[in-house]
């Protein structure tokens, strides 16, 4: 009994030390602040093509293996066809208040945190923010 008290009181002292250290919760709900409809198609290269949505043009293309792209994409696909939706509607890159970044299907309202998984998988879609959207005070979800 003894044991469990003491576990839980480490358990305690630790996040009060990370509250009191300036480590702050990071919220999945913080405001987006700007939006972008993006297109994923698939080349006959084998690489990722990414459209933008308003002006159908090519705005970055992902050769190679890309791991963390093709996942991210094969997750969201796989709701729209468990769903039978098409892939006429566009997924939405959005980045958030407290600078996270997520892409979401506004079809089924999957969303993907992409900064849970490191700055290196982040980093891969930084560069599409490019002409985004910029939006005030709406919520992560809503439609842009």
């Amino acid at each position: 009994m003894w044991m469990l008290a003491a576990l839980a009181g480490c358990a305690l002292v630790v996040i009060a030390w990370a509250r009191w250290g300036g480590w702050a919760q990071v919220g999945h709900d913080a405001p987006v602040t700007w939006s972008r409809a993006l297109h994923f198609q698939d080349h006959s290269s084998g690489a990722v093509l990414v459209i933008d949505a308003g002006t159908a043009q090519e705005i970055a293309r992902f050769e190679g293996e890309q791991g963390f792209v093709r996942g991210s994409l094969r997750a969201l696909i796989r709701e729209r066809k468990r769903r039978d939706l098409g892939p006429e509607q566009p997924f939405i890159l959005q980045g958030h208040a407290d600078g996270r970044l997520s892409l979401r299907d506004p079809t089924t309202q999957t969303r993907i945190p992409l900064d849970s998984f490191g700055p290196n998988q982040l980093a891969l879609f930084q560069p599409l923010r490019g002409s985004a959207v910029l939006t005030s005070s709406r919520s992560s979800g809503d439609t842009p």
